[in-house]
């Protein structure tokens, strides 16, 4: 179970929410097998209070629909928890109850999952600490990897990028997924020979392939020293991926889709994985965060996160099997005091909250 807030807190009451869609341009355009994305779809969220303080987290919409979608939602949050005591693990619960008929999934996760990890944060301000030390861990340097870019290009091209993407970095994601295997490692052996043996490399298929073919293409990369492969196949096809995961000596990631850690309980069950990743959107906040690092600690698998590295930067450093922090600058164009990477490493601030402070000026230049 996600730790609540000590009693000792100061007592937060939910007074308001509000939200703005945001189209953010991104540095590198993100190109996987499923499409090429060219900005970042966000949705920041303010919880306000009754007593002053303004909690904060943003979603990543994949799609700018959504950004408009997600609000509605976020008003039936409001109807349900306006003038409730801010304790997250028990509004979760009544928010869950509230939507059981249609289910805590999709539009409803992620209205669920901006509020939460609003109110964790508007927790953290209010005790004047940092979210990392408020849930039971302290601010501190996460390894990180660098995640924008290296999608599905000619291998110069890729080589070239990479070559800038390590730039501070001691790791980097390479997508691949190219029609053929010969493509897929002409790709790899590009990046490898521009950055070195001393980068690590994670790779990822985005569920581009089938079974067999993963197994064919997993069993080549095994003799490439890469540091994980993954989400190699549909991220539900837990019997595949656990069959991958017996098969092949490359370590299996998958977690960016779990939903809620109920999800990731059947796959550790499955043997799924080796490694996991959930994802603060999709896992449920940070209630759900923390409930996945406990599940991932009673099995002994390394956690990383997906996305949103400003909050899963505070949260890795509460979990017991911290491993990568996946680094995006997606949102840095928005926000007064972006994520420091230093020598390959997240730096937890030690300031109160999760962080996240909107640049205003920022915010209406790409307001939707």
């Amino acid at each position: 179970m996600a730790a609540q807030p000590a009693k000792s807190n100061p007592i937060l009451t939910v007074r308001s929410i509000s939200s703005t869609g945001v189209e953010v341009p991104m540095t590198i355009p993100l190109g996987t097998s499923r499409g090429i994305l060219t900005k970042a779809a966000l949705l920041l969220i303010d919880v306000d209070t009754e007593e002053g303080i303004t909690g904060r987290s943003y979603l990543f919409c994949y799609v700018r629909e959504a950004a408009f979608a997600v609000p509605k939602f976020l008003d039936v949050v409001l109807q349900t928890t306006k003038g409730d005591r801010v304790a997250p693990v028990d509004l979760w619960s009544k928010l869950q109850r509230r939507f059981t008929l249609i289910g805590v999934q999709g539009i409803v996760r992620m209205a669920m999952s901006g509020f939460d990890v609003a109110c964790w944060d508007a927790l953290a301000q209010a005790a004047n600490m940092p979210l990392a030390s408020l849930i039971g861990g302290k601010p501190k340097q996460i390894p990180a990897y660098n995640s924008c870019g290296l999608s599905l290009a000619q291998p110069k091209a890729l080589a070239d990028e990479a070559e800038k993407l390590t730039k501070g970095f001691r790791a980097v994601k390479l997508r691949l997924g190219y029609p053929t295997l010969k493509e897929d490692i002409a790709a790899l052996h590009a990046v490898r020979k521009r950055i070195g043996n001393e980068i690590a490399i994670m790779v990822d298929y985005n569920q581009a392939l089938s079974v067999a073919d993963a197994l064919a293409r997993g069993h080549a990369l095994d003799q490439e020293g890469i540091t994980w492969l993954e989400e190699p196949i549909r991220h539900d096809d837990y019997a595949g991926n656990a069959r991958l995961a017996r098969e092949l000596k490359v370590p299996i990631q998958i977690g960016e889709n779990f939903s809620e850690s109920t999800a990731m309980a059947a796959a550790i069950a499955a043997g799924a994985a080796d490694y996991v990743m959930p994802d603060l959107e999709r896992i449920g906040g940070v209630t759900g965060f923390q409930r996945a690092a406990a599940l991932a600690a009673s099995h002994g698998l390394e956690m990383s996160s997906h996305l949103f590295p400003e909050v899963s930067a505070h949260l890795l450093a509460a979990t017991p099997t911290c491993h990568w922090l996946e680094w995006v600058d997606w949102a840095e164009k928005i926000l007064v005091d972006p994520l420091q990477i230093k020598d390959g490493h997240a730096i937890v601030p030690e300031r109160s909250g999760n962080g996240l402070r909107w640049n205003k000026r920022a915010v209406e230049k790409y307001r939707m």
